[in-house]
């Protein structure tokens, strides 16, 4: 068997070895010949006739682990990638657009979204099926990866023309979405910056939307919802904040009270993290999981990401929770801190137990007295997402005299200026071990990464940061302009999600952090493609996710 594999490896061409991304690397010895996503790529499916299997995720994903393990170290299953596909693999951190795309269009096949995200599309880019997690064996409904391999190469030879009709149904559908989402956000008075006369929504309509907020309190076990709890950090944020949405009228106090109660509620119980241990989705280092799979917020999943540590110390530091933001700021300078000063995109979910890999490993107290290692990094330094970290801790900085606060983000700034902003027009979205990533800056990147250099002027005085942030402004990307590498994408509805996504010219606090992108929908009101009318189907039910958007979802069973 072991010399089976070694011809397998033999013939794989594998692309991805020099990527600068540590989830593509790690897929780098897989039996897969898989590339990166760019124009290549699609020139490669279109020259060979096969459609592209893309395939999305990130480096601290527990689901995505188990499926690299199940299916993409699987020499059969390299196998049927190299004769029927090209195999394109996508690290979320480094394109968040590409991910945004596909999963708009994943939402029109499944509910379940989420990561790994596993999409199939024409050589021209058109998205025509797509899914989550898949097991290795048909498992509790859900299909074997080698049963959808198979119905898709089934589709695209014997149903070309249903194939692409639809492929053509999802593009019309999110467009139709896209507008949709203009349309309902101008009738309920929360408009696009474009829509508006003064490009934000005013004060009045955005405490309005946050109210009702309210109506989706768990009363019994707080947070929203009866389903998954997730810290909702941008939500909660904007209801702190409320007050700041316009000069003149009084604090909306009940806000702040619910902003408080979300947030004491995702922390848990101060002393159970002072003696050692994990409460709800804060560990006993003080870092927040992403989020917890029961109601009752036990079952954390354990990853740990930079975006949503650096908003959480921003709302502590807004409701005064200074236990909290202590700890975020432990957690940060600490553990997400790299020597760079800048700070990893997230923590691991696993860790080894034994010499064997474990979620949440290093955070269960089951494990307390084996063999453990630290949960590893994914040393990827973002810049949108080290803007949120910086400005978080510029304003603790300045509102709680912290001044390890201040020297970490100075020091953050400092990288990010000198290596993803060392000049006008030339800034970079990420960077790994100091390589540059080819993926080109978002609009997002320039926002969070100027804000948080005038957080940084307020907390020092000083007003090279100042100059710095206009400097970055002046040149900042267009949010409504598409890159030149890969095949343009349909977007759906702009909306930010656990961070700000750039996509929307205000801030608005009202945006849809709570929700999934609304699924596409023909004029009949159906989903634009059901599992049951594709021609890519399978006889099992909607495959479900593994990763998660920040909405509530159903998480698949272990395997």
């Amino acid at each position: 068997m072991a010399g089976h594999q070694g011809e397998q490896h033999q013939q794989t061409d594998n692309r991805l070895g020099e990527a600068a991304s540590a989830y593509l690397r790690l897929h780098a010895d897989n039996p897969v010949d898989w590339r990166e996503w760019g124009d290549e790529a699609f020139a490669e499916a279109r020259e060979r006739g096969v459609p592209v299997l893309a395939s999305v995720g990130y480096a601290t994903c527990h689901w995505c682990h188990v499926m690299a393990r199940e299916s993409f170290a699987d020499p059969a299953i390299g196998a049927l990638l190299r004769e029927g596909f090209v195999a394109v693999k996508v690290d979320r951190e480094e394109r968040p657009d590409v991910d945004a795309a596909l999963m708009g269009a994943a939402s029109a096949f499944t509910r379940h979204l989420g990561w790994p995200l596993t999409a199939f599309l024409t050589p021209e880019g058109l998205p025509f099926f797509a899914g989550t997690y898949f097991p290795p064996e048909p498992r509790q409904g859900a299909p074997a990866f080698r049963e959808v391999l198979g119905a898709i190469s089934q589709a695209w030879r014997e149903q070309p023309d249903a194939v692409a009709g639809t492929a053509a149904q999802v593009q019309e559908a999110l467009r139709s979405a896209s507008r949709g989402s203009r349309a309902g956000a101008a009738a309920s008075g929360i408009a696009d910056a474009g829509d508006a006369a003064d490009g934000a929504p005013d004060s009045v309509a955005v405490r309005a939307a946050l109210a009702k907020v309210a109506d989706q309190e768990d009363t019994r076990f707080g947070g929203l919802g009866e389903g998954q709890k997730f810290p909702q950090a941008p939500l909660i944020l904007a209801l702190a904040t409320a007050h700041e949405a316009g000069a003149g009228a009084s604090a909306p106090q009940p806000l702040r009270e619910l902003a408080g109660r979300l947030l004491d509620a995702a922390a848990g119980d101060d002393a159970v993290v002072a003696g050692g241990g994990y409460s709800r989705l804060r560990g006993r280092d003080g870092g927040f999981f992403r989020y917890a799979t029961q109601r009752d917020w036990s079952v954390p999943h354990f990853e740990r990401m930079l975006v949503d540590n650096a908003q959480l110390l921003h709302v502590a530091t807004q409701l005064g929770r200074e236990t909290i933001a202590a700890g975020i700021v432990d957690f940060l300078a600490e553990v997400l801190r790299l020597p760079s000063g800048a700070f990893a995109i997230a923590e691991d979910a696993e860790s080894l137990v034994d010499g064997e890999r474990v979620e949440g490993g290093w955070h269960e107290p089951q494990h307390a007295d084996a063999q453990r290692e630290r949960p590893p990094l994914d040393r990827l330094v973002v810049t949108s997402a080290n803007g949120l970290a910086i400005e978080a801790l510029a304003i603790r900085a300045l509102r709680d005299d912290d001044e390890r606060a201040l020297a970490l983000a100075v020091a953050a700034a400092e990288h990010l200026l000198a290596h993803h902003a060392p000049e006008a027009g030339a800034l970079v979205h990420a960077s790994l071990d100091g390589v540059p990533s080819t993926a080109a800056a978002t609009a997002a990147d320039a926002g969070c990464l100027a804000s948080a250099l005038l957080a940084l002027t307020d907390a020092t005085g000083e007003a090279r940061w100042a100059t710095a942030a206009r400097r970055i402004l002046e040149s900042a990307p267009d949010p409504a302009e598409t890159t030149d590498q890969g095949p343009v994408l349909q977007l759906g509805p702009a909306s930010d999600g656990d961070a700000p996504s750039g996509r929307r010219r205000s801030r608005a606090p009202c945006s849809s952090s709570t929700r999934s992108p609304p699924t596409p929908r023909t004029s009949s009101g159906r989903p634009a493609c059901s599992t049951r009318d594709s021609p890519c189907r399978t006889r099992s039910r909607a495959p479900r996710r593994c990763g998660s958007r920040g909405s509530s979802r159903s998480r698949p069973a272990r395997p």
